[in-house]
């Protein structure tokens, strides 16, 4: 069975093989096509089309789905109810219409909504026709697209993506509408699916009608009604309604005045439902129930098993409750510095001993120095380009973890530390471990440590915008819509000239805000990857007796699975993310 597009939206649209399939028991739905799809369709409306009805590739894909799982219903019900369901249709509706109407219908079907073989010209429609696919006779099997394609038709939720499989052609040269009028009285004379669901008909039909003006509401229904006749075929409903979510959250990063009013599907819930772990007080078999006292089912996204975690830290009673710290951002501070004592101060071991006393004769016993670090070039490139000509990089881009050349280096640090001391101050660093900058020598010489992937999470990013790479090894390019800020993309691209590999990689990013578009996000599903950052944060605690980590809930395994590996089902915190689903036992 094929997902049901016109040839003449195929023809337009230039769409060759199969965007939806499905074989045997097994859904399979590819989230990359639907996004494709949807990006060439946005292509053909023009850049003056109306906003409103753009086409979205997570909507595409949740609709794909459902018509997938339509089919699955069907086989099934075939394959252990009705075996004759199909063939019996023809029969009778031969009878009501006559055998030549019959054939003609099934034609004009074929010729509009033609199979991947017919359309690429490799069997006529009459060849396809006469022939059968795995056992079922291809005229059943038009059949049964004919029927889901009229229910795709009726159904309101699926009215913004009608262009795609408008049935009016078939309406205006055959006996369509009369035979589709009569599906729903052919299918009462078959045996129920269930006595409590009734026919085929009404088990087809009963998502629409549950929730007639939403996709989501429609899977929703499918996954909780159907789990007895699909079992885990269900599972990419999950997968869909986390596409959903994150298709919202890539709307509302645009940078609109509008802002979250963008939202399709809701207003934005980051953070809002807490995470995997926290919401449970209690439960019984079929239900548990949530701290605002609601009783949910155990199926529900984000809710799937209790989970408790303790404190695993020391309460560091000896120093902790003594310490003041300060914190200085220390380009700016150390221009300030140099307007005060009216020289120049451009280095650690040029601030005064007379401004560490001073620091501690207020009681200040701890001076977190912020922007310490090698900083990336790329993302002092970056705001330049953006306007800002005098701007530095992030203190958060970070090329390495050395002490900054530029604020006198080791040499430097290692002066102010041992003065500082002598003061009774103790001196604080950054270490910021879920990512580097995009220009790292990290990035740069392991990309397998960073979260990629092969091709661009979304069609619609370009990156046709300059080379910010200080590093002729490779070129590092942000999506074009940054510099406009008109967009946020969830990734930038990397191509290695010497084997001309190209990797997009997932910009730094803890799910509140926009991805910072200086960063590359480190992967921590990987064993060499923690070994890698855990030296790191050894080698910072050798140089600063006070780290602060930036992020530090990134470092937490939950918070790793929200982010970058949701669970089925819990996905939302990242645009493309939840093709990466994985379960807590995994």
């Amino acid at each position: 069975m094929e997902f049901h597009i016109s040839r003449s939206i195929r023809e337009a649209a230039d769409v060759d093989g199969l965007l939806f399939s499905y074989t045997g028991n097994v859904v399979f739905a590819n989230v990359a096509a639907s996004r494709k799809l949807a990006n060439r369709l946005n292509e053909l409306r023009g850049a003056d089309a109306d906003p409103d009805k753009t086409v979205n590739g997570g909507a595409l894909f949740a609709m794909g789905l459902i018509d997938e799982l339509n089919h699955a219903l069907v086989a099934r019900y075939r394959a252990e109810i009705d075996p004759a369901v199909h063939a019996e249709a023809l029969r009778w509706f031969a009878g009501k219409v006559g055998p030549e109407q019959v054939d003609r219908l099934l034609y004009a079907f074929v010729e509009q909504f033609p199979s991947v073989a017919v359309y690429q010209g490799k069997i006529s429609a009459k060849e396809w026709l006469a022939g059968t696919t795995d056992g079922l006779s291809n005229r059943e099997a038009a059949l049964e697209e004919m029927m889901l394609l009229w229910l795709a038709n009726i159904n309101p939720a699926l009215k913004q993506f009608r262009e795609l499989f408008d049935d009016s052609g078939l309406k205006d040269k055959t006996l369509y509408a009369n035979v589709t009028a009569s599906l729903p009285d052919y299918l009462s004379t078959r045996p129920y699916l269930a006595p409590e669901v009734g026919s085929l008909y009404d088990a087809l039909t009963a998502p629409m009608l549950a929730s007639p003006d939403s996709i989501t509401g429609q899977l929703e229904y499918i996954r909780e009604r159907w789990t007895k006749y699909l079992g885990e075929e269900l599972s990419r409903v999950l997968l869909a309604i986390d596409v959903l979510r994150e298709e919202d959250i890539a709307i509302w990063m645009r940078f609109n005045p509008a802002g979250p009013d963008n939202f399709r599907h809701g207003a934005p819930t980051w953070g809002a439902a807490g995470f995997i772990g926290d919401e449970f007080v209690g439960f019984d078999d079929e239900f548990f129930v949530g701290p605002d006292g609601v009783r949910k089912r155990k199926y529900e996204a984000g809710y799937q098993a209790p989970l408790h975690e303790y404190e695993a830290f020391s309460a560091d009673q000896a120093w902790m409750p003594n310490v003041v710290l300060i914190a200085k951002s220390t380009y700016v501070w150390l221009e300030q510095l140099s307007k005060k004592y009216g020289r120049h101060i451009h280095h650690l071991d040029h601030i005064p001993d007379e401004e560490l006393k001073l620091m501690a004769d207020r009681g200040i016993t701890g001076l977190w120095l912020i922007g310490l670090w090698e900083r990336s070039i790329a993302s002092k490139t970056i705001k330049r380009l953006r306007g800002h000509g005098d701007a530095v990089a992030s203190a958060y881009s970070l090329k390495e973890y050395r002490i900054a050349e530029d604020l006198g280096g080791d040499h430097g640090y290692a002066y102010l530390r041992d003065r500082a001391a002598a003061h009774g101050i103790r001196l604080a660093s950054d270490m910021v471990p879920n990512h580097m900058g995009i220009d790292s020598p990290w990035v740069i010489e392991h990309p397998d440590w960073f979260i990629s992937r092969p091709e661009s999470p979304f069609p619609v990013y370009q990156f046709n915008g300059p080379d910010i790479s200080p590093d002729s090894r490779v070129e590092i390019k942000i999506e074009d819509h940054y510099y406009d800020q008109t967009d946020a993309a969830v990734a930038f691209r990397v191509r290695y000239h010497q084997d001309g590999t190209t990797r997009y990689i997932y910009h730094g990013n803890d799910g509140t805000s926009f991805a910072w578009n200086d960063t590359a996000q480190l992967d921590y599903s990987k064993a060499y990857v923690r070994e890698q950052v855990m030296q790191t944060i050894l080698q910072v605690a050798r140089q600063f007796p006070i780290i602060r980590f930036d992020a530090a809930m990134v470092l937490a395994k939950r918070h790793v699975q929200r982010l970058w590996f949701p669970l089925p089902g819990a996905g939302g915190s990242i645009p493309s993310r939840a093709e990466n689903a994985i379960s807590q036992e995994e």
